[in-house]
């Protein structure tokens, strides 16, 4: 691709990200200098402060609304924490599939179709595992598990494809971290809840 053309591709995905999002870019990625709007709970900071979760203050201003503060247990809390994940990986998908419809390499559209299905896989996983908090929360810990290598192949796709947009990298990272956060509240959960089979 000529130079013009690189940098061409780079801008559309650049603004595709920032003007195709159907939620606020906050809502996707939150701003980690910004003070928490909202105090956490106990519930919100036991979660933030698990094993599984990557990034502590990410989680803490991922959950700052007062929806999930008001949170009263951990399923409850999970469960919208799921809510949320489905909302943010479907805004991810909206991009992905706007960014695909602009002219690029066939490595690259092979990368950005390999983000698509990730993002489709995580938006099921996630729906899946709000309504399996209560019966089946060794299965829901492991539908949560899966997602984050779904993602991970997409990063390597968007680096082999050599899609040159670090606002997508950027994205999947946080993606990651939220998998991270529904993995720890989902082992949590199993642990309490052992389900005997």
């Amino acid at each position: 691709m000529d130079p013009l053309n690189q940098l061409y591709f780079v801008l559309v995905n650049f603004l595709s990200i920032f003007s195709l999002s159907s939620l606020p870019i906050t809502a996707i990625i939150p701003k980690a200098n910004v003070s928490l709007s909202v105090p956490p709970s106990q519930l919100v900071e036991n979660l933030c402060n698990g094993k599984a979760v990557q990034n502590r203050r990410f989680c803490l201003k991922a959950l700052s609304t007062p929806k999930v503060i008001a949170a009263m247990d951990k399923t409850q809390l999970g469960t919208l924490i799921m809510k949320l994940r489905a909302a943010n990986a479907k805004a991810m998908l909206n991009v992905y599939n706007e960014i695909i419809k602009k002219p690029g390499s066939l490595q690259a559209l092979k990368a950005l179709n390999c983000c698509v299905e990730a993002y489709k896989y995580a938006i099921f996983s996630f729906e899946m595992v709000s309504t399996e908090l209560v019966e089946e929360p060794q299965t829901a810990n492991y539908d949560v598990a899966v997602i984050g290598p779904e993602v991970g192949n997409c990063e390597k796709e968007l680096i082999n494809g050599k899609v040159r947009a670090p606002q997508l990298l950027a994205r999947n990272q946080f993606m990651k971290y939220y998998v991270s956060m529904g993995y720890e509240i989902t082992s949590t959960l199993e642990l309490e809840n052992p389900n005997y089979y």
